[in-house]
């Protein structure tokens, strides 16, 4: 807009030298409005240009600028009404008014006639601007890109969130727990932008409350927020504040009991001396994508990434690339709980005319693939940001100034996802740790590992206030699961997640203190049938065994073989045994002293369900470790 204003200027310089003609009143309201227009005083500057066209019907100037300045005022009905009189105003047209009126009508859905003035445009421009010449053939791409989109329109039936969410202020950046249970989003409350969040009840949300005093600030905007998947840790904008590098910066905040601590900077690697806003934390913790105009991106804003390392440093941030980002702006990425999808909105993929919504997904060799447009009517003529889809892949929320049935000026919607744009599936498992006896909560760790990958996609410590975690699993995998805690045997747990409908795992993890007679079953040490080899995806498990004999030196075991009763009696105690002594001369292997370790194999004798099903024989077939002494200095 401030290019086509200085081509304004141009035609200001050469109008005013040819139009002597013109009667002077006409003249003088032009004249008149000029002054306003100076001061960006806009109401004043439309009134005297419409003084000076009423005086001169012909007034080909006059209908520029009130198209110019009914285009930066986003009146583009307006605006195209006054282009399209400039140009029967006179003989002689300046081809830039074709760019312009093609562009107003681009941003009003008219892409048919819009694609045809920016022909014109092409067709009768001699100048050599290449910003404008590069502009004008990546509307004409959107013209072609929405007229057969508009074609094949989604279902699409937004729902305001209701009076208990938004309010008479602007209510927007919404962000969700994986449960769907917690919504914070921001807030504006007297020029001042702050945290609100809201819980469920009974599946209907409650009023919604400032989150924190330690984080929202009387002073200083906060917004643009991301939550993990656990609702533990709150990542943020934070603006003009002491202790920032540039003009706005990221924040964390970990969520500590049931209150929240005091946010820190995330520091000069992530943060500079430019904006650096919008951020979207990936499910696992280790991904931060977030939006800066620092130099070496591709357009005005772009998307970047930093890694978290082993040590808990964030690493240079790296800009996502052609694949990703344009010669234009992105921003508002959003991360889906499943790791791979990545929604976002952009002005420079093929879309309908402003920012509209796109998603992309990582591959297996990390590269993400190229942006798919949402459609229509997800995306429209308007500008479409900030998009968040629930973890179950069901639902996008947003924020909108959609007037029917709202409560303010911005309020959040939500609508349900075309199947096309789902994200890929995931599940979660959601829990308590406890005390076996006492029934106490446990501050332990929770740890799950992707077998497939060996990546940890949760890795967190529950608090002694709350005892409570939720770790996202993309369906597809296999998981190992674990929860240590001081003076406790861990807890192991196994999750095969093969169908898409799995259904979220509520569970209460109750921990055995250490004592002799205590058992653990091992649901992730593996071997292939009727062997006992110990297969590599066993070695998650067996290294938090190492753990926890390292850190308790003074007790001894007994690693048990178990088996259903399928096969010879015999061979059946023979291999528990086998696999058993697997275990044994691992943990030796690695360290652990002889003396302090034993193996049986109890064969088919000790069961834990009956043999009588599948599933019953796979409770028996198992490998575990009991407590067996434990010494005393």
């Amino acid at each position: 807009m401030v290019k086509y204003l200085i081509f304004l200027l141009c035609w200001i310089t050469f109008s005013v030298s040819a139009q002597n003609s013109t009667v002077k009143r006409a003249q003088g309201s032009f004249d008149d409005a000029q002054q306003y227009l100076r001061q960006n005083i806009y109401d004043e500057g439309i009134k005297h240009l419409d003084e000076a066209v009423k005086a001169d019907p012909k007034f080909q100037l006059a209908y520029i600028q009130l198209g110019d300045v009914y285009r930066r005022l986003k009146n583009h009905s307006k605006a195209i009404e006054n282009y399209r009189k400039a140009i029967a105003a006179a003989a002689t047209i300046e081809a830039r008014i074709y760019y312009a009126l093609g562009e107003s009508e681009l941003l009003s859905g008219l892409y048919d006639k819009a694609k045809a003035d920016f022909l014109l445009f092409q067709k009768n421009y001699t100048g050599a601007e290449p910003d404008l010449i590069n502009k004008t053939k990546k509307y004409i791409k959107d013209c072609d890109f929405s007229m057969v989109a508009i074609q094949s329109p989604s279902k699409y039936e937004p729902i305001n969130m209701g009076f208990y969410i938004n309010s008479p202020n602007r209510d927007y950046f919404p962000a969700l727990t994986a449960d769907n249970q917690t919504i914070i989003f921001t807030r504006v409350v007297d020029k001042n932008e702050d945290f609100f969040i809201s819980t469920k009840k009974d599946n209907e949300w409650q009023k919604a409350q400032p989150l924190s005093n330690v984080i929202n600030t009387p002073n200083f905007n906060e917004g643009a927020q991301s939550i993990s998947p656990d609702g533990k840790y709150l990542f943020f904008t934070g603006c003009n504040r002491p202790d920032t590098y540039g003009r706005c910066d990221i924040y964390v905040s970990r969520k500590e009991g049931n209150e929240w601590g005091k946010p820190i900077n995330l520091g000069k690697i992530i943060n500079s001396e430019y904006w650096d806003s919008q951020p979207s934390i990936s499910p696992d913790g280790s991904t931060l994508y977030f939006v800066s105009n620092r130099p070496g991106g591709i357009g005005g804003y772009d998307i970047w990434k930093s890694n978290l390392t082993d040590e808990g440093q964030w690493t240079e941030p790296v800009n996502l690339g052609p694949t990703i980002n344009t010669p234009y702006d992105e921003n508002t990425p959003f991360m889906h709980a499943d790791g791979k999808t990545l929604y976002f909105s952009s002005d420079g993929w093929p879309g309908f005319g402003n920012k509209d919504i796109f998603y992309s997904r990582i591959k297996d060799d990390g590269q993400f693939t190229t942006p798919v447009n949402l459609g229509y009517p997800i995306n429209t003529f308007n500008e479409e940001v900030g998009l968040i889809v629930t973890a179950d892949g069901t639902e996008g929320l947003f924020s909108s100034n959609i007037k029917d049935g709202g409560f303010g000026d911005l309020d959040i919607y939500r609508f349900k996802l075309p199947e096309q744009v789902k994200p890929l599936p995931v599940t979660y498992v959601k829990g308590i740790v406890r005390d076996r006896e006492t029934k106490a909560l446990l501050e332990a760790n929770v740890m799950v590992i992707d077998l497939k990958t060996h990546a940890a996609v949760f890795n967190d410590y529950t608090s002694k206030e709350t005892g409570d975690f939720l770790a996202v699993m993309p369906i597809g995998s296999n998981y190992s699961f674990d929860v240590e805690a001081d003076g406790y045997l861990f807890n192991s747990q196994h999750f095969e997640l093969n169908t898409v409908n799995e259904k979220p795992y509520e569970v209460e993890i109750l921990l055995d203190k250490i004592k002799v007679g205590s058992n653990v079953t091992l649901h992730n040490i593996f071997f292939d049938t009727n062997k006992f080899e110990l297969l590599p995806n066993s070695m998650v498990e067996l290294n938090i065994l190492i753990e926890l004999l390292q850190n308790n030196a003074n007790i001894s075991i007994e690693i048990q073989g178990h088996t259903d009763n399928v096969g010879d009696v015999k061979l059946n105690e023979k291999l528990s045994e086998n696999r058993a002594k697997a275990v044994y001369d691992f943990l030796i292997n690695n360290g652990i002293e002889k003396r302090r370790l034993s193996f049986k194999g109890y064969g088919e004798t000790k069961p834990r369900s009956a043999n009588a099903t599948e599933e019953g024989r796979k409770l028996n077939r198992r490998t575990e470790f009991m407590v067996t002494k434990i010494a005393t200095n």
